[in-house]
């Protein structure tokens, strides 16, 4: 399998229930934060997203937030989500990776990694051994890079059949 082929891929994190997990034999899931369980930049309640996260908790899931965020925003929405985890992760070095899989004390084939980037969170999980699910991004990020980035992102996912991000 290609580093950049996500193993599964959505339209939002709610596609993601105890038994689609239980389906591919997931304990455990990685979150990516920003255009994955809230709009980049955005500091307004989900109670959709925290309803969900506190679904999947309920079902004996492990959650682990694994975000490139600034460590002051990852804190904020951590206080909010009511899981543990990091920002300033670093990704797609493996090593964050790593870090996410001892906190919830699982191995990586139980894990999945959840993202909106191929470029960091599908890599990434790849390369850590992860179980990668890609989800479509909440909002357009205009920062110039991402920009770039969503453009190389439609190439690769076309390559594997996937054609939602036109």
């Amino acid at each position: 399998m290609s580093l950049l082929r996500p193993r599964d891929v959505l339209a939002h994190v709610h596609d993601i229930t105890p038994e689609f997990l239980a389906a591919r034999g997931l304990r455990g899931l990685l979150l990516d934060l920003d255009n994955t369980l809230i709009p980049y930049g955005s500091y307004e309640e989900r109670a959709d997203v925290m309803a969900w996260a506190a679904d999947l908790r309920r079902s004996g899931i492990r959650l682990y937030l694994l975000s490139n965020a600034t460590g002051k925003r990852a804190r904020f929405w951590i206080d909010k989500l009511g899981f543990e985890g990091v920002g300033m992760a670093g990704k797609p070095n493996p090593r964050a990776f790593r870090q996410g899989l001892r906190q919830l004390g699982l191995p990586a084939h139980q894990v999945g990694m959840v993202g909106d980037q191929v470029f960091t969170d599908v890599l990434g999980g790849n390369l850590a051994g992860m179980h990668t699910i890609l989800v479509h991004p909440l909002v357009d990020n205009a920062l110039p890079h991402t920009r770039v980035t969503r453009r190389l992102e439609r190439a690769v996912l076309r390559r594997y059949g996937h054609d939602w991000r036109a």
